[in-house]
């Protein structure tokens, strides 16, 4: 899905807001300051739009993701719906069932040589455990949906609100009643969940350490081992999974960038690609500087009253230079060292495990692990700066159920493999490592899905360094920031800038992944960017805002005809 870049006039240009980034976060920002009357430019350093929510034609005919896959966090956050992205052009196919966990031993007939099959249907996700782990974890796991799925919706709430005191007492304060059947929760009780450890939960909650090691690989995604404080949540997310499950847009991870392209230009609003911020242009009007636009990379300056930043943190500090302000000028978050590593393969079959129906595993997240000794080792060895001595894979096969990815007879299979260090203690140079870790994963599959290396064709390999390189993700890290507790909530992505402004530099805002709540694909962040912003700017004259928005779209109907209009 390349979208080619915008024709771009040389003179200097005007909007309301310019929009660094056309990541899924910059591009939710602009929708809503676009829909609400402003005129707005997002200007993108790439080719490609979408950053890491992006697909591009790998091979001849065959769609591939650039960043992520699945999403999950922004079907529960609204935001679709209320850009309304589905007159648009998005169409996600839903991962159900949403998870599959194989068997520890390939063919074993006994009772652990049952799959875990986790569908939306928490009756049949019920039967599936009771059947591989026994009823007493069945039973546990329908309670666990029943406590953590109104948890969990005060965390989709939290998610959505900027990260104060008072947002997130307005989102929890409600679990300490009764509701759905469930006694009153003792506050204590809550905390000590909430900050406790992904491990210790499901330790109190089940038995079985398949079902717990399938759980603990879907809560790790977010980055930290599950052995760390502050990661029961993540744990948790999966009792929403049970109402809506993890989408696959209709080809391609950037039909959803691509549908709010289209939703921004409705609204007048446009994106120039291949022409990115180079710096932000400030002017001093007697009380300090103030933002006043960005010149970009072919020399253009665009004028704004205000620039919302969706790119990484210290991209911003750079764009800044010498304006930044202290509370930028310092701001060093940790980026930890690399994140993960991705195998993109070309196949002739996705990944068939013995025994079980293709529709049981190919539709959602493959969650090969069944043991967290294997995620503890893995993340072991990443903090000791080694490759994992046995990695472990997340597989994904959305070709299976949307055509438009490959040909007929082909598949793209992804792999994800996490807790892959940039750095590597030894010296060792990732594009020599590239093919030969991609193998390792390839085979870590096959373990489990035997004849699926014989299926491989081609291969598409994207290290830390090569998720850096194409990604601009500092590191490797694909959440921007560590997803660690100390670097969440009002601490994203530092103290001093968890409000999505920059103190000592009005007219700057901040969204992406860097700020609150942090990666993957939510929206959450530009939306509520756009939000401080509007408000920051008071209410535009209802006459105004409309005649704006006839104008922009009359403009935008004219480009779209082939035609210029003035900016």
């Amino acid at each position: 899905m390349h979208t080619p870049a915008t024709d771009s006039p040389v003179d200097d240009v005007h909007a309301d807001v310019v929009v660094v980034g056309s990541g899924h976060n910059g591009m939710v920002a602009a929708c809503y300051l676009a829909r609400a009357g402003l005129s707005v430019e997002v200007v993108e350093s790439d080719e490609v739009l979408g950053g890491a929510v992006s697909t591009v034609e790998r091979w001849p005919g065959v769609l591939v993701d650039r960043g992520s896959s699945a999403h999950v966090i922004i079907r529960q956050s609204g935001i679709v719906e209320e850009l309304d992205l589905a007159a648009h052009g998005l169409r996600y196919v839903d991962c159900d069932p949403w998870g599959f966990a194989p068997a520890p031993s390939p063919g074993d007939p006994g009772p652990d040589g049952r799959p875990l099959v986790f569908s939306v249907d928490l009756d049949a996700t019920c039967d599936s455990i009771a059947a591989a782990c026994g009823p007493d974890d069945a039973a546990a796991y329908r309670r666990f949906v029943a406590v953590w799925g109104p948890r969990s919706r005060a965390v989709v709430t939290a998610f959505g609100r900027r990260p104060g005191p008072a947002g997130l007492i307005r989102s929890f304060w409600p679990l300490g009643a009764p509701s759905g059947g469930q006694p009153r929760t003792p506050g204590g009780e809550l905390a000590v969940d909430f900050l406790g450890s992904g491990d210790a939960l499901l330790d109190r909650w089940f038995t079985s350490e398949r079902l717990k090691a399938a759980l603990a690989w879907f809560g790790a995604q977010s980055g930290p081992a599950m052995s760390e404080a502050g990661t029961a949540a993540m744990v948790g997310w999966v009792a929403l999974l049970h109402d809506v499950p993890p989408g696959h847009p209709v080809g391609g991870s950037g039909g959803l960038t691509a549908a709010l392209r289209r939703r921004l230009e409705a609204d007048g609003g446009r994106v120039v690609l291949g022409d990115g911020a180079a710096r932000l242009l400030t002017e001093d009007d007697g009380s300090g500087p103030r933002v006043v636009g960005v010149e970009t990379v072919r020399g253009r300056r665009v004028r704004a009253s205000a620039v919302l930043a969706a790119c990484h943190i210290g991209a911003t500090r750079a764009l800044a230079g010498e304006a930044a302000p202290p509370s930028l000028a310092h701001a060093d978050p940790p980026l930890g060292n690399g994140f993960g590593l991705v195998v993109r393969a070309l196949t002739d079959a996705v990944p068939s495990y013995p025994g079980v129906p293709l529709e049981h595993s190919a539709h959602g997240l493959q969650l090969l692990c069944t043991d967290r000794a294997d995620l503890a080792a893995a993340h072991g060895d990443w903090q000791a700066g080694r490759l994992p001595r046995t990695p472990i894979p997340l597989a994904m096969s959305f070709s299976a159920s949307d055509d438009t990815l490959a040909p007929p007879g082909s598949h793209v299979v992804t792999i994800w493999g996490q807790w892959y260090p940039y750095a590597l203690a030894d010296g060792g140079d990732w594009d020599a490592l590239a093919e030969t870790e991609a193998r390792r994963l390839i085979e870590a599959v096959d373990r489990f899905a035997p004849g699926f290396a014989a299926s491989v064709q081609r291969l598409y390999v994207q290290t830390p360094l090569a998720l850096e390189r194409e990604l601009s993700l500092p590191r490797g890290n694909v959440m921007h920031v560590e997803m660690a507790l100390a670097s969440m909530f009002a601490f994203r992505p530092t103290p001093a800038l968890s409000g999505y402004r920059v103190p000592g530099l009005p007219g700057l805002y901040l969204a992406g992944a860097s700020t609150h709540p942090g990666g993957g694909v939510s929206g959450n962040s530009g939306r509520t960017a756009a939000r401080i912003l509007l408000a920051d700017r008071g209410p535009l004259p209802r006459a105004r805002g409309a005649a704006r928005r006839v104008l922009r779209q009359a403009g935008a109907a004219v480009r779209s005809a082939g035609g210029r209009t003035a900016p």
